[in-house]
């Protein structure tokens, strides 16, 4: 069983949580580097930690993404107290903001034996099985990473995005589920660079707001059991 240590940042700027998830891979990669230097008896296990955070508006887009599916300009951008970042993860361009649960697993995936397909597949389920508990049945899209309501369907919607990096086979950023997220934000993005299916939140879907703390309590305990992991505060 591994051991994680869960930080719980509540609201933080999306610039710098993004260096805290670096300062966090560094240190992890610096244990690998390290242990490569000794037997296999004095080996250390590397950390592992697990993100919650709550963003103030942003829109991030990743290294493989298009800026055109940004669909406002810088001064627009400031107009409306909207932050943008290019990052260094995978996928396009999706938005954090307040009622949303960002979650960031900072892990050594060979600690869990596991490739980053695997690790992806393994997110996305921690989230379906979470919001299950809440009535909503959520799903896969074989062609977009996520969780996915009435996949296949023509009112297929996306209700959690995923962007992951790994470098030495140790992650950083994460997923991003729409809790009690205001969605008019995606009016001003193609969401993941798609624009023939729609984005939805776990209050739009049960009709009331949801309360975030049973949430992260839900994903915190489908995520350990998941990845077989012990969390530490």
């Amino acid at each position: 069983m591994n051991k994680l240590q869960f930080i719980d940042l509540g609201q933080s700027e999306y610039g710098i949580t993004w260096e805290k998830q670096e300062s966090l891979m560094k240190e992890i990669i610096g244990q690998k580097l390290a242990n490569q230097q000794l037997s296999e008896i004095e080996r250390i296990p590397t950390s592992g930690y697990l993100l919650f955070v709550e963003h103030p508006p942003v829109f991030t887009l990743g290294k493989s993404g298009e800026s055109h599916n940004l669909l406002l300009n810088g001064s627009q951008l400031a107009d409306k107290q909207i932050s943008f970042y290019k990052t260094n993860r995978g996928g396009d361009i999706t938005f954090h903001g307040p009622g949303q649960l960002v979650g960031y697993p900072i892990l050594d995936l060979e600690n869990f034996g596991m490739g980053l397909r695997q690790y992806i597949y393994s997110i996305e389920e921690s989230v379906i099985r979470a919001i299950s508990q809440f009535g909503i049945v959520g799903s896969r899209d074989p062609d977009a990473t996520g969780v996915w309501l009435d996949t296949g369907l023509p009112t297929a919607r996306k209700i959690c995005a995923i962007g992951v990096r790994s470098s030495r086979f140790v992650t950083m950023h994460g997923f991003a589920l729409n809790v009690n997220t205001d969605l008019d934000y995606y009016r001003y993005i193609h969401p993941c660079g798609l624009v023939d299916k729609g984005v939805t939140s776990m209050a739009k879907e049960l009709g009331i707001s949801v309360d975030m703390e049973e949430l992260k309590n839900a994903v915190l305990a489908s995520f350990i059991k998941i990845f077989d992991a012990k969390i530490n505060y």
